[in-house]
This record gives structure tokens, C-alpha cells and sequence, in this order.
């Protein structure tokens, strides 16, 4: 008889079963484990105490990222109070651990899914975990990952292994093309928006259509680094030449013979015809115009050319007063036209959108441009690599040229704890993935947009997209 279809769920997740715990629990074998100085230093400490040892050092990697200073020649300075003392603690346990470590001084230092990705440290089929809830971002290369808790960081390094509820399988086909000017962020904060902020509940999340397949391989982990602001388990693209051509000749990645069987073995990673998913949602992208967030949740928002909804209009009296609380914090009225909502500040960074794509695309914008008068614009490299890349293409001229500061790479103001701050600065474009009240500061108004929609909003000194610059 012949086999069931499977989706590339199915495959990765049955790959990786060690043994099955009972009541849908797994325990499932990892094939990389990624720590930061926030909750990675913890961890190694934890593990220490106990008397415990790594089961695959090599399988381990750490970074420098969330707490770390972003000015120029930062050392170990950072903001975040007791910071200094976690990153010397990540930098001693690694060295105690023998694991692989990119200190703040390294040139492969940076966001940890970044760098992930950039090293060709995650893989198609490849289970990897970080004590980060955007590690699914690596879903975008194909492989299976997802964030967990302080224990089961602990339990992946000393095991190798976690146990985690099986998820379901979702697959969101996108079909149609872009429009000049729209990128993978306004697709997917138009999906979180059209489906709810916890319309992945459940679910591991395959993007897939002729939209995906057409993205970039970095667009892609955008793609999925938002599946948990979609509150998925994990988004995930399935491998294809794109994604071979983006690894090859990356450090970590296979070499020779063995480049030529990963690539065999990638192949399948697709899910067959006739897969069964749990739940099947579809879009047509064509049409698409940049989006912008205009509330306290990525769910709250609406195309750039619209405005602000108003509660009333909403059957729905939970989600209601929802957007009331959000209105309030947010200070606007509904009715609003987004494209008249003032800005003082703008931020272009994070693991959602600094990779060098993002990077030159809001350069582009910029180019030839200033920043509006009176507003704070920072630009923060999601790693070393990153920075030193757009440094060799001028694009760092480009962005302080506009206006904006240059910045060493690291989390920054993605979260309120890095560190950095907008100064006086209240209402803020961002491409960061979460615009929760506080996020980005006390009283921090934050608006989500892609690169090149914040560029522009920048120079506008409102909300705005770059085909309202004169060319």
C-alpha cells in the first residue's frame, strides 16, 4: 500500500520523534540549540549548579544580542541594569560548556536568528530552539523552529531533546504578485489582520503559493517571523532552489559530497499532493497595498491609505473595548486617515526586518532624502555581518546622510529592555514585530510598517508610503 501524502509538518516532526510520551506529547530530538545572554546565561549557570553536562556541545551555539549597548565602541556596556553582568556570565559559560560563541567583538555577532541563518547554522529539516519566541523566523530556510522556556533550554542542551505537544498543520496558500512597493511584511500583517491575532492558535503554519515562492529567501523569514504574532507554533516555507542558492558556501552549511546529499535530502522536504491540513486559508496578494498597525496589537491594522476603525462597527463587544483600550493608548480618533497621523520617531531594526534586504530597501527610499524635521531616527543592523555588508555598499552613507543614526547590531529597540530609547519621542514607526503598549517604552506609541514604509514616514515626518515621495 502506498504511503499517506504528508505534509512537510508530518516529515520534519515524525524525523525528529525519540519517543511518543502519551496525550499528543513528544519527545522530540534537536538538531541545534541557540542561546542569547538574556536567558541562555541562566540557563548554562542552572546547568552548572546541578552538575550537568551538554549532550552535543557542538550542536550549541550563543550570541551577544537583546541587553547589549548599540552606540559605537559599546564593550560591555549596556543600559539594561545588571546587564553587563549577564553578558559576562553567557561569555563564561559558554567558554565553562565549549560552546561556539559569538561574542561582542565578533564579526559573526547579531541577533541570534540572524545569525542563525547568515552562518548557514539553520537548515532545511533542521529542529532548532532559543529561548526566543521568534526563532520560528528560521522557518523561512525551512527548518523547524520554535521558541521555548528557560526549562526546556536547559533540557535541550542536557538531553538534547524537548517534549512539546505535537502541533497542528495549517497551510496559508498566498497566490498572485506583489505591487511595487508591498513586501512580506504588509502580507503578513495583512493576514494577522484579516484572521485575528490568535488565528494561528494551534497550529504550525506552511506559507505556500506562487506569492511565497516568489519572495526572497529573506522576505520569507520575515514571512515567518511573525507566525507567532499570528500566535502559531511555528511558520514554515518549504525548501526550494532559492533556499539552496541562499546556503550554499555559508560556514555551517554542508560542503561538497555532503552539500550534494543535503540538497537530495531537501528536496523532499515538501509537503506531497493531497497532504491533509487541519485548516486550509487562502489569499490573493494582488492588490495588496502597504500596511501600517494603528493600535496595540498587530492585529489592529489597516492599509496606509485607510483609517482608524471605529469601535462601533464591531459585532464582536469583547474585541470592541479591545480597540477602545487601544484608541485611548494609542491617542487617536476613530475616522483618522492614517497617512495624517504625525510621527517623532522611527526605528529600523530588529529580526523582523534588518537583514541586508530590509536594509537596502529602505535605502532606497532614503537616498537623496532627510529625515522630517524634529524626528529621531535610528537604524540598527540585525548583525555584524549585516552592517559590514551595507557599509561596503554605502548604505550606511545613505542612511545618516538622511538623518539617521548608524548603529552597532543587537535587539535595541525591538523591546523597551535593550535598552535604547527614542528620547521624548512618543509616536514611532517601526519595523519591529510587536506593538504592545510599553513595548517600546513607557507611553511609546508604536506603529508597524515595513522598511521601506517607515523610510518614507520618516521623511515625511507622518505616516506615509514612499509612492507619495516625489520621484
Amino acid at each position: 500500500m502506498a504511503p499517506s501524502p504528508r505534509t512537510v509538518l508530518d516529515k520534519l516532526w515524525e524525523a525528529h520523534i525519540v519517543a511518543d510520551l502519551g496525550d499528543g506529547i513528544n519527545l522530540v530530538h534537536i538538531d541545534r540549540v541557540f542561546l542569547h545572554e538574556r536567558s541562555g546565561a541562566v540557563a548554562l549557570q542552572s546547568l552548572k549548579a546541578a552538575g550537568l553536562s551538554l549532550r552535543r556541545p557542538q550542536l550549541a551555539f550563543a550570541t551577544i544580542d537583546h541587553i547589549v549597548d548599540t552606540d559605537p565602541g559599546r564593550g560591555d556596556r549596556t543600559r539594561f541594569a545588571g546587564g553587563e553582568e549577564f553578558i559576562r556570565a553567557m561569555r563564561t559559560g559558554a567558554a565553562d560548556f565549549g560552546i561556539t560563541f559569538f561574542d561582542i567583538n565578533d564579526p559573526r555577532q547579531g541577533i541570534t536568528h540572524v545569525v542563525a541563518a547568515e552562518q548557514g547554522i539553520a537548515q532545511p529539516g533542521a529542529t532548532m530552539v532559543c529561548g526566543d519566541s521568534h526563532t520560528c523566523t528560521l522557518g523561512g530556510l525551512g527548518a523547524l523552529a520554535w521558541g521555548i522556556g528557560s526549562t526546556g533550554i536547559e533540557q535541550a542542551l542536557a538531553t538534547q531533546t524537548v517534549e512539546e505537544r505535537r502541533p497542528k498543520a495549517m497551510r496559508i496558500r498566498c497566490d498572485g504578485h506583489l505591487a511595487e512597493g508591498v513586501f512580506a511584511k504588509d502580507l503578513v500583517l495583512s493576514l494577522i489582520g484579516r484572521y485575528g491575532a490568535s488565528g494561528g492558535a494551534g497550529f504550525a503554519i506552511e506559507f505556500a503559493g506562487s506569492a511565497i515562492t516568489a519572495l526572497p529567501v529573506e522576505a520569507r523569514m520575515t514571512l515567518c517571523n511573525m507566525a507567532i504574532e499570528f500566535a502559531a507554533f511555528t511558520g514554515i516555507v518549504a525548501p526550494d532552489d532559492s533556499t539552496y542558492q541562499y546556503l550554499a558556501g555559508r560556514p555551517y552549511a554542508p560542503k561538497a559530497v555532503l552539500w550534494d546529499q543535503a540538497v537530495a535530502h531537501w528536496r523532499a522536504l515538501a509537503s506531497d499532493d493531497g497532504a491533509v491540513f487541519e485548516r486550509e486559508l487562502a489569499c490573493d496578494v494582488t492588490g495588496l497595498v502597504p500596511q501600517v498597525t494603528w493600535g496595540t496589537s498587530p492585529q489592529h491594522v489597516v492599509g496606509i491609505d485607510g483609517v482608524v476603525p471605529d469601535p462601533r462597527q464591531t459585532p464582536d463587544a469583547s474585541q470592541a473595548r479591545g480597540m477602545e483600550a487601544a484608541l485611548r493608548y494609542m491617542d487617536l480618533q476613530p475616522g483618522t486617515r492614517m497617512n495624517s497621523i504625525p510621527v517623532e520617531a522611527a526605528f529600523i531594526g530588529s529580526c523582523t526586518n534588518a537583514r541586508l534586504s530590509d536594509l537596502r530597501e529602505a535605502a532606497s527610499v532614503l537616498r537623496g532624502r532627510k529625515v522630517a524635521s524634529g524626528v529621531k531616527a535610528l537604524c540598527v543592523p540585525g548583525s555584524t555581518a549585516v552592517k559590514k555588508a551595507a557599509e561596503s555598499e554605502g548604505l550606511d552613507r545613505v542612511f545618516k546622510e538622511a538623518g539617521f543614526e548608524w548603529r552597532e547590531s543587537g535587539c535595541s529597540l525591538c523591546f523597551f529592555v535593550g535598552g535604547d530609547s527614542f528620547g521624548g519621542a512618543r509616536r514611532v514607526m517601526s519595523t519591529t514585530n510587536r506593538n504592545f503598549e510599553g513595548r517600546q517604552g513607557p507611553g511609546v506609541r508604536s506603529h508597524l510598517a515595513s522598511p521601506a514604509t517607515v523610510a518614507a514616514s520618516a521623511t515625511l515626518g507622518r505616516i506615509g508610503s514612499a509612492s507619495e515621495l516625489e520621484k
